[in-house]
């Protein structure tokens, strides 16, 4: 079995112990996730089956989608609500607008200091390694992008609920607790959704029941997309059965390789690559200055 599986990760569990339970149901060992949860955190985890997993850095690149509740007046040292109090200041009643206007100052590219919990690697040991030996260590900020950041509806007096889409490597739980220092009252993430890891959405995402219930009645393969649903945005091109062996050599492909497709696709965009019906890969157009005409470089095979 070769493709993507939509997972909903439960609250509970890490993102680890999701591969190992799609290994474990579906009986094959070769399968990987695309971007680690937190394990009190819920939602859409991508899972790679097979020659699945060749696309997983192509998923781990792209946008993520979250719900994040943040509660401001106390912070921790894990920046959720599961680690230990560090500090408690009154936050008093929040004002939207105030709120609002805090939350605009994040939207672009930003740095930020990931938590002293998490798994980045510092000096080939994990950061949440140096925590819990009580060792302090400098850890690094990093840029990352939030495309938009919008509040959805306040929770009482101290508490909100925040949509965020987000560049891969953003800490959340950072980000909450950069808010809280903005409004000058310090802040924890209360609650972390994934809502959409493009091109996933939770609303297709499959519990770990239903998969369970699909390989129970041989129906798995209804839950688990295509590889080539990774690339649905790109234009798609065919390749003449002719052309098989300069495309699997890496070869540049010519217009008398192609079937159809190519019309209408500009010099610098990725392309799929399809042989008759089956997907194979990805190219780059490209344009022949010598012979004035557009070619096809071979970027990835995925077969």
């Amino acid at each position: 079995m070769n493709g993507i599986m939509n997972v909903l990760k439960p609250p509970g569990m890490t993102s680890h112990d999701v591969v190992y339970f799609v290994r474990r149901v579906l009986g094959t060992k070769k399968v990987g996730h695309t971007g680690t949860l937190d394990p009190e955190a819920a939602g859409v985890l991508p899972v790679c089956i097979g020659k699945g997993t060749k696309v997983v850095q192509y998923l781990t690149d792209k946008q993520k989608r979250y719900r994040a509740t943040i509660k401001f007046g106390i912070t921790t040292d894990t920046g959720d609500r599961y680690g230990s109090m560090l500090e408690t200041r009154p936050a008093g009643r929040i004002d939207p607008d105030d709120l609002l206007e805090v939350l605009n100052c994040f939207k672009g590219r930003i740095s930020q200091i990931p938590p002293i919990y998490s798994a980045i690697k510092l000096k080939g040991k994990k950061l949440y390694q140096y925590a819990l030996e009580g060792e302090q260590v400098e850890i690094a900020s990093r840029e990352v992008e939030i495309f938009d950041i919008s509040l959805v509806a306040m929770e009482g007096a101290d508490e909100a609920v925040m949509d965020i889409c987000c560049s891969k490597g953003t800490y959340i739980r950072s980000l909450c607790r950069d808010i809280g220092e903005q409004i000058g009252c310090g802040a924890h993430m209360a609650q972390l959704i994934r809502t959409a890891s493009t091109p996933y959405t939770i609303d297709k995402a499959h519990t770990l029941e239903e998969i369970e219930k699909a390989v129970r009645e041989g129906k798995v393969d209804s839950i688990v997309d295509p590889i080539d649903s990774v690339f649905i945005s790109y234009p798609a091109i065919w390749v003449k059965p002719s052309a098989r062996n300069a495309v699997m050599n890496g070869n540049l492909l010519y217009e008398q390789g192609i079937v159809g497709g190519a019309a209408g696709v500009a010099a610098g965009e990725d392309i799929r690559i399809y042989l008759e019906q089956s997907f194979i890969g990805l190219g780059t157009v490209l344009f022949d200055e010598t012979e004035q005409r557009k070619v096809i470089k071979i970027k990835n095979l995925l077969i």
